[in-house]
């Protein structure tokens, strides 16, 4: 599955855990001073995940002020860009005179080459624990340009709507369920993430043309496919509704498709037919008719639905259910029934 480093300070006595932290943030991203009023007892967490161009590091700690001085700056330049994502706590983040309070569900954004300050405090300080996502990203890989994002540094930015919601949603996705997917989608996860990160950093800068064509394009069918994963079981879906639903014509939608896999009415048909097939051969919904698994996913007419099962598959989606059912059934069979049938 997709690597996962953690670096877990609690295997240390209490004493020792503030002193490995601050080795940590030095090495890892930028030095940093860092204050804490839990540093005799500094109970903190770090998953690290590298997604080639990018890299994702959840953290979880007490609450700490930071603050990245010009001597700092001087002895170490990490060349990073950092957007941080606060998923519990509340935070501010200063950098060239702007200083933004950020709240869960919104990110902020800073340049580690830069000196800076950043607070996160628990909501609930004698309990709590202070959680972000934070994105890693060289200077060379953003493709926007550098003169300009000085405007973002220590702003506010949404992750609950538009791009900044599908960004998000990205970050927990990933960083939570690593297991999901395999150690050789690393590259292109970081690719599609660097993607979303240009856009609505792109968008913020109110300069939507310094983004590149294909890092807007690409942005833009992860949000469509992202759109069709949420409505799949609505039986109106179709390309028309999600090219509405994007503000953009229909033609526009087919054509952003075009360097696709496959087209958009073959993407939604695609997606429709693997959950019902998944579904046909879950043995909590054996009782369920065909028709009910079918409708679910927005196949609303029965013959439309067992033409295209089995031009897809090969065989009705009954009959694909009977002999998976009945391979189940085998696989499931007490060890002593397996032998003696073996023996007759």
């Amino acid at each position: 599955m997709l690597h996962r480093d953690t670096i877990d300070t609690t295997v240390l006595p209490p004493g020792e855990r503030f002193g490995m932290w601050l080795d940590l943030v030095a090495r890892t991203a930028a030095p940093l001073r860092i204050r804490s009023a839990h540093a005799d007892d500094f109970a903190a967490r770090a998953d690290f995940i590298d997604l080639g161009p990018i890299q994702l590091v959840e953290y979880r700690y007490p609450s700490l002020d930071a603050t990245r001085t010009r001597k700092l700056v001087s002895r170490s330049d990490p060349e990073l860009y950092v957007l941080a994502l606060t998923t519990d706590g509340i935070g501010t983040s200063s950098q060239d005179g702007r200083h933004s309070e950020i709240h869960a569900g919104e990110f902020t954004f800073y340049d580690a080459s830069r000196p800076h300050d950043v607070c996160h405090h628990a909501t609930e300080p004698e309990r709590g624990q202070a959680t972000s996502i934070i994105s890693l990203i060289p200077h060379a890989a953003l493709p926007l340009p550098p003169q300009r994002m000085a405007a973002l540094y220590g702003g506010r930015m949404s992750g609950s709507e538009g791009i900044g919601a599908l960004l998000a949603q990205f970050l927990l996705q990933v960083t939570r369920h690593p297991e999901q997917y395999h150690a050789a989608d690393a590259s292109r996860l970081g690719a599609v993430g660097l993607d979303l990160a240009t856009t609505m950093l792109g968008r913020h800068l109110v300069a939507e043309d310094a983004v590149p064509t294909e890092v807007r394009r690409r942005a833009l069918v992860t949000q469509v496919q992202a759109y069709v994963h949420r409505n799949l079981g609505d039986a109106t879906l179709s390309p028309q509704t999600v090219a509405d639903a994007h503000h953009i014509s229909l033609r526009s939608l087919h054509r952003l498709f075009e360097a696709e896999e496959s087209t958009v009415a073959s993407y939604i048909r695609d997606l429709r037919l693997a959950r019902c097939r998944r579904d046909l051969t879950d043995p909590a919904l054996r009782t369920q008719p065909v028709q009910m698994i079918a409708a679910r996913w927005g196949f609303a007419d029965k013959a439309h639905f067992s033409r295209a099962f089995r031009a897809a598959y090969g065989v009705s989606p009954q009959a694909y259910r009977e002999v998976h059912t009945d391979s189940a059934r085998i696989v499931n069979r007490p060890a002593s029934v397996v032998n003696s049938s073996r023996a007759d």
